[in-house]
């Protein structure tokens, strides 16, 4: 990547309100004006926050819908997803060139750039400016921050560039930057998590901080991280630390987990923060999902089931998690008319602003603490080559929950694989539309995800789909970043 692309409109950050991790910039200055304060720390943190989320398609407003989850066989281009770049992707005849590559790529090396600048400057501040706490605080929220879009980065793209301080010199050595291989992608992304393991623990924050990285997102997303690496005793243990310290739970009511009321609850371990009717901070997914057969509703219906993977016929009846995650039919707000049509996803829909989901308010989980029960019943699984009484407690509560019977009440005895496969499939129907399949896919190996892909009608899926082509505008910037292998003459 070459790293001077962003060296210029990056080095301004925007100014936050420091209470509101949603509140849109208000100003700007340059790093050589910024970083005195304290005020300055935090709200050069803020903006790391502020592009997960942000108006517009960035990466947890929609971009890892279109540019990744549409290449599964649970999502495809709605009807009215237009954009040619999106329907390659979601029959996966995307390349190179696709334009949603370059901005999964660019985004989240300008979010790594942002909190490179802000670790090395944050250090820097006068200590008569800064308390020890929010410095310390600040730079591991940025370094929590740093590992998220690396963990993303090194999945979707294989082997690829670190980079770990600001650019201030344009030399060659420093903006061509050669990819990095995977393992030490990884070994970077442990090292700056094991940092933010020292964050505040949840209970810790004033409620003015509500949504920033805490101990326990640092801890769940490096359990995430073992269990994606196949180091199954530490994704154990560390999701057993999560578990064993309390600070989380399952909601009883599974629609408690999208309800705008419950939001920052008790399961939600790091979430991407939505405000709507509040400077466009809207959860776009409610808008992208929301259908447009009743009159007054305005879906965009650009994010669809692909009817052909079974996603929706794989839910029992029973399954409270069902009519909370589809919808298939509404009231019409404009001629009071009932009206059904075929399933849409409805989890971020938000009934406060019907006619204009693009600004709901719900949160979107990027870790809850269902996942790490499910991550601990997996990683348990894999370890003892078998299932321990405690990975079906762990898989059952999330079952439970759902109001579907306990796995080790109907299947008591299963083997490794059965059990391995019976944690994926409670994934897949505990997650859906929080950017998880893909990553469940991949993570199994070619051979899996191109037999899932074409069971479900998606016949072009091959072995390089595991990884997405790195962009060919990266490419033809700097000589020295190399194309991953599989995509090389595609």
């Amino acid at each position: 990547m070459k790293k001077n692309i962003y060296l210029i409109s990056f080095l301004i950050f925007s100014l936050f309100s420091c209470t509101d991790l949603t509140e849109i910039s208000q100003s700007s200055l340059t790093t050589q004006q910024f970083y005195k304060t304290e005020t300055d720390a935090i709200a050069a943190v803020n903006a790391i926050y502020s592009g997960l989320n942000s108006s517009g398609q960035t990466l947890y407003n929609s971009l890892l819908q279109i540019g990744v989850e549409m290449a599964t066989d649970d999502y495809e281009a709605g009807p009215r997803a237009r954009n040619a770049n999106v329907r390659a992707i979601s029959i996966l005849a995307h390349d190179a060139t696709n334009d949603r590559m370059q901005a999964l790529w660019s985004q989240s090396y300008d979010l790594i750039n942002r909190s490179n600048i802000a670790i090395d400057r944050i250090a820097l501040i006068d200590k008569a400016n800064i308390s020890d706490k929010i410095r310390n605080r600040t730079i591991n929220e940025a370094k929590f921050l740093r590992a998220l879009n690396y963990f993303n980065l090194v999945r979707w793209f294989g082997d690829i560039p670190i980079v770990l301080h600001e650019t201030t010199s344009l030399s060659p050595e420093n903006i061509y930057v050669k990819n990095a291989p995977q393992d030490s992608v990884y070994a970077q992304i442990i090292r700056d998590l094991k940092d933010a393991e020292n964050l505040p623990a949840p209970s810790e924050y004033a409620s003015t901080d509500i949504g920033r990285a805490t101990a326990g997102s640092a801890k769940s997303l490096l359990a995430k991280v073992y269990l994606t690496h196949k180091d199954w005793q530490k994704a154990a243990d560390k999701s057993k630390e999560v578990i064993d310290s309390n600070w989380y739970g399952l909601f009883n009511d599974f629609a408690d987990v999208f309800n705008v009321a419950t939001k920052n609850g008790k399961e939600h371990i790091f979430s991407a923060q939505f405000k709507g009717n509040f400077n466009f901070v809207g959860n776009s997914l409610a808008s992208r999902s929301a259908p447009n057969e009743p009159p007054g509703i305005n879906g965009d219906y650009a994010d669809a089931i692909h009817a052909a993977g079974g996603l929706y016929a794989s839910y029992s009846s029973t399954d409270k998690r069902k009519a909370v995650t589809f919808v298939t039919q509404m009231i019409s707000p404009t001629d009071g008319k009932l009206y059904t049509f075929i399933p849409h996803i409805n989890k971020y829909y938000d009934p406060s602003v019907v006619g204009n989901q693009g600004q709901s308010s719900k949160n979107l989980p990027i870790i809850r603490y269902a996942e790490v029960l499910l991550i601990y019943a997996e990683a348990s699984n894999e370890v003892n080559n078998a299932p321990t009484d405690a990975a079906y407690t762990a898989i059952d509560q999330v079952r439970f929950r759902a109001g579907i019977a306990k796995l080790k009440d109907i299947a008591p005895s299963l083997t490794v694989d059965q059990f391995r496969d019976s944690v994926f499939q409670e994934r897949r129907k505990e997650l859906v539309y929080e950017y998880q399949r893909w990553f469940d896919l991949v993570r199994r190996g070619a051979d899996y995800y191109v037999k899932t892909l074409k069971a479900a009608g998606k016949t072009n899926a091959a072995p390089r789909h595991i990884h997405f082509p790195i962009p060919q505008r990266e490419l033809d910037l700097n000589p020295n970043l190399k194309q991953n292998p599989d995509w090389v003459n595609y």
